[in-house]
This record gives structure tokens, sequence and C-alpha cells, in this order.
């Protein structure tokens, strides 16, 4: 009976030592999302004046177009979008358009958004939309599914219209 009860305890400890380190290893992996997310909520705050997050989502088409869009209320109430820009290196862009801020009532919201994608393309698959940017202008990223091929949409955040032709993945 002693050596059965030292064997469980020996399990149970192993058990638990298992459960630290993968915490630990997903604590490593995600510290710098987590320290970049810290970084765009804190200028969000600062630049455009934000009391509540409700939201905050990354958006990267191309070195110049990485931002983190933080979704919440101002100090009027306002529901707001923010456009915090970051540069390779992780780190938030200085300067001259580094956070844009845009009440919710001036754009199109995000189920304002799925309706218009669903009457302009109708029998999709949504497997992503998000806030960013394209071109220079504030934009919704649609990624989709349509029979076996993957696309790319970008819709104008200010009036839902489509920006460019789209692009299409290939097959593999």
């Amino acid at each position: 009976m002693r050596k059965r009860r030292k064997w469980i305890l020996y399990g149970v400890f192993l058990a638990l030592l298992l459960l630290f380190g993968l915490y630990q290893f997903f604590a490593y992996v995600l510290k710098d999302q987590w320290s970049e997310r810290s970084a765009a909520e804190a200028a969000a705050i600062s630049g455009a004046g934000l009391t509540e997050i409700e939201k905050a989502q990354k958006s990267v088409w191309d070195e110049n177009s990485i931002y983190w869009v933080i979704t919440g209320k101002n100090k009027a109430g306002s529901d707001v979008m923010v456009w915090v820009r970051f540069t390779v290196d992780g780190k938030p862009a200085q300067g001259e358009n580094a956070v844009h801020t845009q009440e919710l009532s001036q754009g199109v919201s995000e189920e304002k958004m799925r309706q218009i994608i669903a009457a302009q393309v109708p029998g999709i698959k949504i497997e992503r939309l998000l806030p960013g940017a394209y071109n220079g202008e504030y934009a919704w990223q649609l990624f989709y599914k349509d029979g076996d091929r993957y696309y790319y949409r970008f819709y104008r955040f200010s009036d839902g219209e489509q920006i460019g032709d789209g692009y299409s993945l290939p097959n593999r």
C-alpha cells in the first residue's frame, strides 16, 4: 500500500510539473504579442482618449500596413475605432498618422459590413473579417473561401465600397 501511494504522489507531481512547463512555454511564445497589444492599447488610450476597450485586433498586410485596431468608447461615450500603426520591429510608429481615430457612426460597422458582403458576394464562407489598412486607406480586410479557393478583398471603412479587385490565393 505504501508503494502505491508513493507512485501516485510521484505521478501527481510529474503531471503538475508538466502543466507548469506547458504554461511557461505558452507564456514565452505569446509574450511579444501580449506586449505589442499592451503598447497598442496604451497608445489608443493616450492618443485617442479611449476610456473603455472592447476589442483589439492585429492586421498585417505588408510592412507598411501593420496595425493594431482597438475598438472601444471615448470620453464622450461614443463608439470608436483606433488604428495604431506599428513598425516591422513591433514598436508603435511615431509621427504623423501613427494613431488614427474614427467614430463608428462615421464608418461602417462590422455587422453592416457583413450585410454588404453577403449582398455582393453571396454563398461564400467568411474566414476572417477584420479592420486594417490597404493602400493607405483604413479598410475592412475580408478573407473568405468560395468553392475550393481562398480570396482577399478590401472594403473602405468610411463607406463600405470595395477597394481594388482583391486577390485570389493559389490552390495547393
